[in-house]
């Protein structure tokens, strides 16, 4: 069962979506033989009697009913679990704030992401040509967010793309990487932890820097990596730098696809 306790109002909902397609118990409960004897099990048969006590509030659909009625009602089943209560869009982001204790695999992208979403691959493909900036300045006119974004969900973040020419802190973070941002971390701290030093997303008058910082009076030192064989730039501050956040994720490769395919 979806739920121990059914409410009526998620009955209400599903009964407004088949009276949206003009459907009778009866017709639903017909189709549903269709899909039944399509995927070979009775389970996801409705009979109206039944589809009667779910609409009503009397107790939940069975998974495979719903899947059922997703089919009949045109609704993607994430979104038909939404509107009864059962957040199962919400699986893949709450996954990523549990903490496991054991490293493992999660395998390749769902097939229902790759059609609906850009990939890493193709996303990095798409932004290649940008310098540093933030991600809504690029994907303003973009119908889906991106699933990169998406593994990356915080409370109200903001995102960062890394140019392809920006080595401030190669290798902590690199060329095409994407960093989400708190934007209501804006203070540049005077002590951290050496293996935990905080880094900023900064808006500069000509472009934006991903970089550690300090602050000495009315000036913001930026504060590059020492591989990235780049000197420390003092700027005024806030006259020449907005300070947008404190860099709370990183998503990045760590080796090129040319080196992979070099390697193959």
């Amino acid at each position: 069962m979806l739920a121990s306790r059914w409410s009526p109002e998620w009955g209400k909902r599903l009964r407004s979506e088949r009276e949206r397609l003009g459907l009778s118990l009866r017709d639903v409960e017909n189709l549903s033989h269709g899909i039944a004897d399509k995927l070979q099990d009775s389970d996801y048969n409705i009979a109206h009697t039944s589809l009667a006590d779910i609409e009503n509030g009397k107790w939940p659909p069975t998974l495979h009913r719903l899947y059922t009625l997703s089919v009949i009602y045109g609704y993607d089943y994430d979104r038909l679990a939404g509107m009864c209560g059962i957040p199962a869009s919400e699986t893949v982001k709450e996954h990523q704030k549990l903490h496991l204790p054991r490293t493992y695999l999660v395998g390749p992208v769902p097939e229902r992401f790759r059609q609906s979403v850009y990939s890493a691959t193709e996303l990095r493909a798409k932004l290649r040509v940008e310098r540093t900036n933030l991600l809504p300045k690029i994907i303003e006119t973009w119908k889906e967010v991106p699933l990169e974004l998406q593994l990356m969900d915080g409370s109200d973040p903001l995102y960062g793309y890394i140019g392809m020419d920006d080595y401030t802190l190669y290798p902590i973070v690199r060329p095409g990487a994407f960093v989400r941002i708190d934007p209501r971390q804006r203070k540049i701290p005077s002590h951290w932890r050496a293996d935990n030093r905080p880094i900023f997303f900064i808006e500069l008058r000509d472009r934006y820097v991903c970089t550690w910082c300090e602050m000495h009076e009315s000036r913001l030192i930026l504060v590059p990596s020492q591989q990235s064989k780049r000197h420390t730039q003092p700027v005024r501050y806030p006259t020449d730098a907005t300070i947008i956040g404190r860099v709370t994720g990183i998503s990045m490769d760590i080796v090129e696809a040319e080196e992979n395919e070099a390697r193959a």
